[in-house]
């Protein structure tokens, strides 16, 4: 195929700002702090990246690592590789180097942006990695040369490039980028997702949550991860709207930008909405600009979600989904938030959802199976993992590890992950359920509900929660409310109250983690 053949058809992630350039230009893309660019300009530095990136030497197909906090380069490097066919590997800051060496040396990465506050975690895993060339951001000496690494400050590398478009031959199923998922027993997975995955993934999410050019959004969660990347920022971007990035979540300093900025829209994690319910200071800002407030990774209880509505007055939404899907599988729209509440929603404007059975039955409404999905957002697959690939793609469909089920009126619910399922006494509980209900006590912040080995039951049912009054909130007091509204078998056996949870730099309890700290709590028990 012709590369004019190809520029004609293609599609390509990098597009998005190009066509959103064209169609808005002088409008506002990106704010950071005191730092304003327009489509315009951040087309035109984008082109002048590309070309730097060009010019070291990488090529359609080589892969590219950042290791930065949100910021205005950060977009930058993402839609340049896009345009220069290079497959970027955005890193997890909070990882370990031993972590990041790993992911370096299984993605074969040639090249590494690197933001020079992240530099003490280069000198562990330097050694025998594939990367040729290394880019500071924020460097404000000349880096020195660590062996055969050849390293470049940022503005050396694309300031003298011209900003003219790059033409180069991207096919619409090549390697946008390569996000690798928290890892639990083993080595975090690369997960492959294509430029066409990205880009229905983009402008489904836009059609979905009626994005407009008059959106104005906060990036509050991590850029390196797919939720804030490409379930919302670049939804904004081919909508037109204006992204204001902050480097990690403050209560204060969101809402004096949604009263400065006029915002009006948010994305965060539940327990970011309700940092901002309870702050002291809320009342003397002025958010009445908010029309539409996102929330993932969890469903947000019942009560937070009503306060919310009070007092924001505006609309919520909660987008369901995982790396694989690039991320969005389903959308629990604004008009369903509190009548069905704790659901996740309809399927996304590209993806189809049906329920599995460990048969590779498709099950009807009402009964609870694997969710599974067919898209085009889905993932090529896992990289140098045939083996998980396989699995995960078997019966032609993708296979979620998430457990739900869809209701009368096709809203999907999801019961718990397939690994948190608890097996006690012979049959299966899923947390979920009963963390729901231990939400409603006043005292509890947050509650994980996991199964920890018993010699009776094979996995007693139990309880962690966090106190808002750092007291410990009384075992019985719990157990009773879980006996007014859950069976008797799903009544956890222990409350234990704890100061924190093991955490992902996205919100999600770790709960592996709490099961092997607490493995011996039922060590002795018999009941």
């Amino acid at each position: 195929m012709s590369i004019a053949y190809n520029l004609i058809h293609r599609v390509n992630v990098g597009d998005i700002l190009k066509r959103s350039a064209a169609r808005f230009p002088y409008k506002t893309a990106v704010i950071e702090g005191d730092r304003r660019i327009s489509y315009k300009e951040c087309n035109a530095w984008v082109n002048q990246v590309a070309r730097g990136l060009l010019a070291l030497g990488l090529r359609h197909g080589d892969r590219l690592a950042i290791l930065a906090s949100n910021s205005i380069e950060f977009v930058l490097v993402y839609f340049a590789c896009a345009k220069a066919g290079i497959t970027i590997i955005p890193i997890n800051l909070a990882l370990h180097p031993d972590e990041v060496s790993y992911i370096l040396q299984d993605s074969g990465a040639k090249a590494v942006v690197l933001e020079e506050m992240f530099l003490d975690k280069w000198p562990a895993v330097g050694e025998g990695l594939a990367v040729t060339d290394l880019i500071l951001i924020g460097s404000e000496s000349d880096p020195e040369q660590p062996g055969a690494i050849r390293c470049h400050k940022w503005e050396q590398v694309w300031q003298a490039q011209n900003d003219t478009e790059v033409v180069c031959q991207v096919e619409d199923r090549d390697l946008m980028q390569c996000l690798y998922t928290s890892g639990t027993t083993s080595h975090p997975k690369g997960v492959m997702s294509s430029h066409i995955a990205v880009y229905l993934n983009t402008l489904g999410t836009a059609f979905d949550l009626k994005f407009t050019e008059n959106d104005v959004s906060i990036a509050m969660l991590p850029l390196f991860h797919t939720a804030q990347l490409n379930a919302v920022t670049t939804p904004v971007m081919i909508a037109g709207g204006t992204t204001v990035i902050v480097k990690k979540f403050d209560p204060v300093a969101v809402m004096q930008l949604i009263e400065r900025e006029g915002v009006t829209q948010i994305f965060g994690l539940p327990m970011m909405y309700r940092a901002l319910l309870d702050h002291p200071e809320r009342e003397s800002f002025d958010l009445t600009t908010l029309r539409l407030c996102i929330y993932a990774m969890a469903p947000m209880p019942n009560q937070d979600l009503q306060r919310a509505h009070d007092v924001f007055q505006c609309d919520f939404a909660l987008l369901f989904g995982q790396t694989e899907m690039a991320p969005v599988a389903t959308v629990f729209r604004p008009e369903h938030q509190l009548t069905k509440s704790g659901a996740v929603g309809t399927p996304a404007a590209n993806v189809e959802v049906g329920i599995m059975n460990e048969c590779g039955d498709l099950l009807p409404t009402g009964q609870v199976g694997e969710i599974v999905y067919r898209s085009p957002q889905t993932m090529e697959g896992y990289l140098n993992d045939p083996q998980n690939t396989e699995h995960a793609f078997a019966n032609g469909w993708f296979h979620s590890g998430d457990e739900g089920y869809f209701d009368e009126d096709n809203i999907l619910w999801f019961a718990d992950r397939k690994k948190d399922m608890i097996k006690t006494g012979g049959v299966n509980v899923a947390s979920i359920e009963v963390e729901k209900v231990i939400f409603q006590h006043p005292r509890v912040l947050n509650v994980a509900v996991v199964g920890l080995p018993h010699v009776h039951w094979t996995e007693a049912l139990t309880a962690f929660v966090i106190s808002k009054d750092d007291e410990a909130v009384p075992e019985e007091e719990i157990i009773q409310l879980c006996r007014t509204q859950l069976g008797g078998f799903k009544v956890p056996k222990k409350v234990v109250t704890v100061k924190a949870f093991p955490m992902t730099t996205t919100g999600k309890i770790q709960k592996h983690l709490l099961k092997k700290e607490y493995a011996e709590l039922y060590a002795t028990s018999l009941t």
